[in-house]
């Protein structure tokens, strides 16, 4: 059993940043999802356990980076030039490398983030 815990949501405005934290109690391949109201879950970015791949939803490219702390056991979304559609809550995810729900057995309570513009 893997226990996730994020932090970091919040309040920004367009073009701000904010940066996500997850602190897992295993090691695992791990995501980011998100989801906005009336909308599905959607992918944003997964990171495998070593750190060394890393894969993104094209609407996050060039804006959003995942990278892991293994030593901290903590992985991190660090989200720039933020954009009024990135307003959903933000789910840590983990487990088997992928970009759907399915792939993932474990997760956390989700963290609010609001762009406003």
């Amino acid at each position: 059993q893997v226990q996730l815990v994020e932090s970091g949501g919040g309040l920004v405005q367009v073009g701000g940043s904010l940066r996500l934290s997850c602190v897992a109690s295993g090691r695992t391949s791990m995501g980011w999802f998100r989801q906005a109201p009336g909308k599905e879950r959607e992918f944003v970015a997964a990171i495998n356990r070593g750190a060394w791949n890393t894969n993104y939803a094209d609407s996050v490219k060039g804006r959003f980076t995942i990278s892991r702390d293994n030593a901290k056991n903590t992985v991190y979304l660090q989200m720039n030039s933020l954009k009024p559609e990135d307003t959903a809550v933000y789910y840590c995810a983990g487990g088997s490398w992928g970009t759907n729900v399915e792939d993932y057995g474990y997760w956390g309570q989700g963290t609010q983030v609001t762009v406003s513009s």
